[in-house]
């Protein structure tokens, strides 16, 4: 079959290196861009009397019957056309006649398919900000049940402090944000327009850059046509904050498999996002945050392949390109529905508030309250610190706690305690107190949560 750049040509490539080198199997995700461009493209074609009006009309008809038939599905793509720019070419032709090819005039196949992935992106990073405010949401909706519920604090994995449960989530909400306004800033990059680009020096037709770019909702173009074609730092950016919320999402869901465990029991995971085992009759496993922390791997390494391929490109289009996109689309598959499970999981946890109350008063996370408590009695905070470990040692010795020591001993090893060091070692006592900025205490976290919620609620008015 005769390639439509085919005129230099006199030899056909095998099958098989046809195969190797199409790229539609893929790139036909991107069919609306790919017609989204062309449709204003040719709106400029015309508007610069590049093509007739008639011609411009023409084409545009054959377009949008094509847009129909894509989003119908009803479209079939051909290896030998190589990818979605000359397979959608060739329909056109086939569609409305040799008035088709004129549609390709002032344009290349490079300022093409980066057009695409601009617009493609644009589509995808506002819908991912959507899916990380729905996860934040499902945050919020379990922190303001248990503003309350203590639990132990850990550094280390080993108990520290006790601390609101709620406050803990909060923690994984601030990070989403993080996420969500990485993606946002990133459509500075992305709402770029390379239409017009070229090759990569641009063309001699009286082309209408701006135009096309305000067309396509673009907010600017690449001031220079060699940057336009090869430039991917918007993908790798995007596939940077993708490995940054894909860590997040990844901690979060190993804290969820550790509390679900037999050992911790602080949370059940519904059954909804849960399996069986197929010889262990009473297993219940946390599946879906495995599978996310998991695929944590796989989104990094989208990040790490293109890095790799971008690392040694001369100027300005390279065949190694075509590598750009599997990795983009995956990742946004990926991360789409890692936030969708995320969400779903976090909205339908059940938490064992009975069994973290157990566990912060079966632990020395209290300890450093003690040392508070000297300190601020007037004891160096240092030999506070030396007490209120021989302290611990002693209840270890002995197989109890802080709050089973009598007062003679706890007076025996400093006079200056008294009574009230039983309601300071409360765990309870302990978070409520904990009211610096940005800290555990009940009041902190309430202010937090509202905040947080009017940050949800501001972000979806927009």
């Amino acid at each position: 079959m005769k390639k439509l750049w085919g005129g230099r040509f006199t030899e056909n490539a095998e099958a098989w290196v046809d195969e190797f080198g199409a790229s539609i199997s893929f790139d036909k995700a991107l069919v609306l861009e790919d017609i989204e461009g062309s449709l204003a493209h040719v709106t400029m074609l015309g508007k610069c009397g590049i093509i007739s009006l008639n011609e411009t009309e023409a084409i545009t008809k054959g377009l949008q019957a094509l847009l129909e038939k894509a989003k119908n599905n009803e479209l079939s793509f051909s290896i030998a056309q190589e990818d979605i720019h000359l397979n959608v070419e060739k329909m056109l032709i086939d569609e409305i006649g040799e008035v088709g090819g004129k549609l390709h005039t002032a344009r290349s196949r490079n300022d093409q398919v980066a057009t695409d992935m601009h617009l493609y992106l644009k589509k995808e990073v506002q819908s991912i900000t959507e899916l990380i405010q729905n996860a934040q949401r499902a945050l919020l909706g379990q922190a303001e049940q248990h503003v309350e519920t203590i639990m132990p604090g850990y550094t280390h994995l080993q108990r520290a402090q006790p601390i609101s449960f709620a406050h803990h989530l909060l923690a994984y909400f601030w990070m989403l944000q993080r996420d969500k306004e990485r993606y946002e800033d990133s459509l500075k990059r992305i709402n770029l327009s390379p239409l017009g680009a070229g090759a990569l020096a641009g063309t001699t037709f009286p082309i209408d850059r701006n135009f096309t770019a305000s067309l396509l909702g673009f907010e600017d173009i690449y001031q220079n046509s060699l940057d336009a074609v090869s430039d991917r730092d918007f993908i790798l950016e995007f596939l940077s904050a993708s490995s940054i919320l894909m860590m997040h999402m990844s901690r979060f869901c190993e804290e969820l498999i550790i509390w679900s465990s037999q050992e911790f029991q602080f949370i059940e995971m519904s059954d909804k996002y849960a399996t069986g085992s197929s010889i262990m009759p009473q297993k219940k496993n946390p599946d879906m945050a495995e599978l996310i922390r998991g695929k944590t791997g796989r989104v990094y390494g989208h990040l790490m392949s293109l890095l790799t391929i971008m690392k040694g490109l001369p100027l300005a289009y390279n065949k190694d390109l075509q590598e750009d996109k599997e990795g983009m689309f995956d990742a946004v598959k990926t991360v789409k529905g890692c936030l969708t499970i995320l969400a779903g999981m976090i909205e339908t946890l059940k938490v064992n508030s009975a069994k973290m109350r157990v566990a912060v008063r079966q632990d020395f996370s209290n300890a450093t309250e003690l040392a508070d408590y000297l300190a601020a009695k007037g004891i160096p905070f240092r030999q506070a610190h030396e007490i209120v470990g021989r302290l611990v040692l002693l209840c270890i010795e002995q197989g109890n706690y802080l709050l089973d020591l009598p007062l003679d001993i706890y007076k025996e090893v400093c006079p200056v305690f008294e009574e009230d060091l039983y309601h300071v070692l409360d765990p309870y006592t302990a978070v409520k107190r904990r009211n610096s900025a940005g800290g555990t205490g009940f009041e902190q976290v309430t202010a937090a949560l509202r905040q947080a919620q009017a940050l949800v609620a501001e972000t979806a008015g927009v």
